[in-house]
């Protein structure tokens, strides 16, 4: 499919663009130029976007000169990418999903003085950010992508299911070849959800592994992660190049100097192997009580682990079986002063021209009590003023990482009895839910994602690696997880990667144009 500038965009990877500019087929304007127009096309039905950036073309101009000079920075130069809109580029609003960060909604506009860390390396790197796609306030929900900024994100598979949020902007964008890859945030299924419900390659890093400075937090002392979202394990992981390692942004991540692999992720993967590895799979003794498998799930599953014996890999059927596992995770203990913390952090940061740096000065602006919804819009649930105390210094945050170093050592345990270099698991236990649950009620809006590894995996931090393997007959995806331990982040993509190449599964979604509805 040939569109404006005379490039296919669909599917387009980061080497086929380098490959193109080395050729001098096109330019990092004309690509810019025809990701706009598609955008222009599909965008007012399919709604991926909040805002765009109207320096995109400008951009590419500049890096079109650089490159005719000097030469490419790197694999992501002059490459088109998107990042959710709870992430901070100067100068531009960051929504977060919440009408009360936007002027053109009736609140007060939340504009940053610089970027966020990993944006501001995915700029430094060559990248075109086009703009920042839609989130459910703040970033609150894992099914679907509902804001009271920009409404309704739709899945380009199939309309009627929902994307997965809550970076459901990000994967509609990425999917639909609205742009090549993207950015989104995690805290329990927020990248791998969308992952898996629009067919992406999708990494939900270590905690501490990428910068979260300049994001907006749910947990950002303990849980959150930004990773990257693409149709191809490649892409993903010179994203993860990109954005991952130490940065006095954020302190939390020189706990990953030493374990980022020496030549990269990327580089990697063409000395991963997979024969002799040993995998674990799901069963009882991981989730089985809370969500077992749908049998049309059970049946795709047993195809896949079959496509991983074939290449070579042992499986061990359900290691976690009589470990204790999911008691100790029935008594995870809540951490209830870490999001006025975290937000509060976040919100001096903002810079000196921020309109406020605190929810107390937006209150004051807005004349709103933040919270509490606000012309009957919803806000984010904080009935009770919580204190924005350090969770370190709080009882209750010793109690969670206490458990949390319980969990994982049991995790570990597990992984060594069986000799287990990953788990691999479907992300989801079931197909992908209905956009609208119940027709009689269409604002009924549960929280029901049938994921399997997410809430757990952030809990304590370990990596997760998603991979599109097949589609159920509505035309969704069915795809898997391959989670390993912490800072195992190279492993899992080398897996990811020879599995992606044995059965190259994904398919481009057929798009509805606007022009008829």
């Amino acid at each position: 499919m040939l569109v404006g500038q005379g490039i296919d965009l669909v599917e387009l990877t980061t080497e086929a663009i380098q490959e193109a500019y080395a050729a001098g087929e096109y330019t990092s304007v004309d690509l810019t130029k025809a990701f706009l127009e598609r955008i222009d096309r599909y965008e007012d039905y399919y709604n991926a976007f909040i805002s765009m950036n109207p320096e995109a073309l400008d951009i590419a101009a500049r890096l079109d000169e650089e490159y005719r000079s000097s030469g490419p920075r790197g694999p992501l130069h002059g490459v088109p990418v998107v990042i959710k809109d709870n992430m901070d580029y100067s100068g531009l609003v960051t929504t977060v999903g919440f009408w009360g960060f936007s002027t053109a909604m009736g609140g007060i506009d939340m504009i940053p003085s610089d970027d966020a860390a990993a944006v501001e390396r995915l700029r430094d790197a060559g990248a075109i950010i086009l703009g920042k796609t839609n989130l459910p306030d703040f970033a609150g929900h894992g099914t679907r992508t509902n804001s009271s900024v920009a409404g309704v994100t739709l899945n380009p598979y199939n309309v009627t299911k929902a994307p997965g949020g809550s970076s459901g902007g990000t994967a509609t964008a990425v999917n639909a070849s609205f742009a090549v890859l993207g950015l989104g945030t995690e805290t329990g299924g927020s990248i791998q959800n969308p992952s898996s419900a629009q067919a992406l390659v999708g990494v939900k890093p270590t905690y501490g592994l990428v910068p979260l400075e300049g994001v907006y937090p749910i947990n950002g002392s303990y849980v959150d992660v930004v990773g990257p979202m693409a149709k191809n394990v490649y892409d993903a992981a010179v994203t993860l190049d990109i954005i991952a390692g130490p940065t006095t942004d954020d302190f939390a991540t020189f706990a990953a100097a030493d374990h980022i692999p020496e030549n990269g992720y990327a580089s990697a993967l063409a000395e991963a192997a997979i024969e002799g590895k040993r995998f674990g799979l799901v069963g009882s003794g991981w989730r089985e009580r809370w969500l077992p498998l749908d049998p049309k799930t059970e049946t795709v599953y047993r195809e896949a682990i079959s496509t991983l014996t074939d290449l070579g890999a042992v499986v061990i059927e359900d290691p976690f079986a009589g470990s204790a596992f999911i008691e100790l995770y029935g008594e995870r203990p809540g951490v209830p002063s870490q999001g006025a913390y975290d937000r509060q952090i976040y919100l001096q940061g903002l810079g000196a021209d921020a309109a406020f740096h605190s929810i107390e000065e937006w209150e004051e602006l807005s004349g709103e009590l933040f919270g509490r919804g606000g012309r009957g819009r919803g806000g984010q649930g904080e009935r009770r003023r919580v204190p924005p105390a350090r969770p370190g210094a709080t009882e209750e945050g010793d109690a969670f990482q206490s458990w949390r170093m319980e969990i994982r050592e049991l995790f570990r345990s597990v992984m060594a009895d069986y000799e287990l270099d990953a788990l691999f698991f479907p992300q989801a236990g079931a197909p992908n839910r209905d956009l609208i649950e119940d027709p009689e009620r269409p604002d009924y809006n549960p929280n029901n994602w049938p994921e399997l590894p997410s809430n757990i995996i952030n809990d304590f931090g370990v990596p997760v690696v998603t991979v599109p393997y097949a589609y159920y007959e509505d035309s969704t995806p069915f795809v898997l997880a391959f989670i390993g331990d912490m800072w195992t982040e190279g492993d899992l993509l080398g897996y990811a990667y020879i599995f992606e190449q044995a059965v190259m599964s994904r398919r481009a979604p057929e798009l509805i144009d606007k022009g008829s509805n």
